[in-house]
């Protein structure tokens, strides 16, 4: 059984998702913590758990979901995984911090690239990719089948969808990634976001003003 602790950081309220199953391997989410204290309850929450982390994994890499990706490095000596298409946001990502104002540690280089059809192992546990462009050029989510969550990054919101006036944002794709890979996936689907409470894909079909 999976386990999914969540951290609600900086100052965009980013949601940071540690999974972890009865092997205590674990993998982080879109680590989004950025000063001293936040640093340090993500590092108390591994450490006071015995877990054993084994994969940085990036959604997407806008500023907000990446500004713990150094700290995870320095600590566990962890590089990111995430879409090819992402690359690019990682690299100017500090540039963009900029222009919110915000101070941005530079993020290492990829470990790895994933893609759609992909699976993404730790301890007993499965997430299949999934790829959700319109956010962001490159974004995915992870759907874990056995346990029916998906870790939705900034696609699906309670009520809501990821922005799409940033760079490699487009509605018309946004759109479709959620009509054709979340929906279909089942109402009875836990929706975890990147920003927000949880939802479902059930919730959202009904009650979604842009896609119900």
């Amino acid at each position: 059984m999976t386990t999914i602790a969540a951290f609600v950081f900086n100052m965009f309220q980013e949601n940071t998702y540690v999974l972890y199953d009865e092997t205590k391997e674990c993998v982080i989410i879109d680590p989004g913590c950025y000063d001293e204290s936040e640093r340090a309850e993500l590092l108390d929450f591994i450490t006071s758990n015995r877990l054993k982390l084994i994969k940085l994994i990036n959604t997407h890499c806008h500023v907000d979901h990446i500004m713990g990706n150094h700290f995870v490095y320095e600590k566990f000596g962890l590089k990111p995984v995430m879409h090819l298409l992402e690359a690019p946001a990682l690299q100017s990502a500090s540039f963009f911090g900029g222009m919110f104002g915000v101070q941005v540690t530079p993020s290492p280089e990829p470990e790895e690239f994933i893609e759609e059809g992909d699976v993404v192992r730790f301890g007993n546990t499965e997430l299949e990719v999934l790829f959700t462009p319109g956010h962001s050029v490159g974004e995915i989510c992870l759907f874990c089948r056995k346990e029916k969550f998906l870790i939705a990054g900034d696609v699906l919101f309670r009520q809501s969808i990821g922005r799409t006036d940033l760079p490699g944002g487009d509605m018309k794709t946004l759109l479709n990634s959620i009509m054709q890979k979340l929906f279909p996936l089942g109402d009875e689907v836990r929706v975890l976001s990147g920003h927000g409470p949880e939802t479902t894909i059930g919730f959202e079909r009904g009650n979604n003003p842009y896609v119900g």
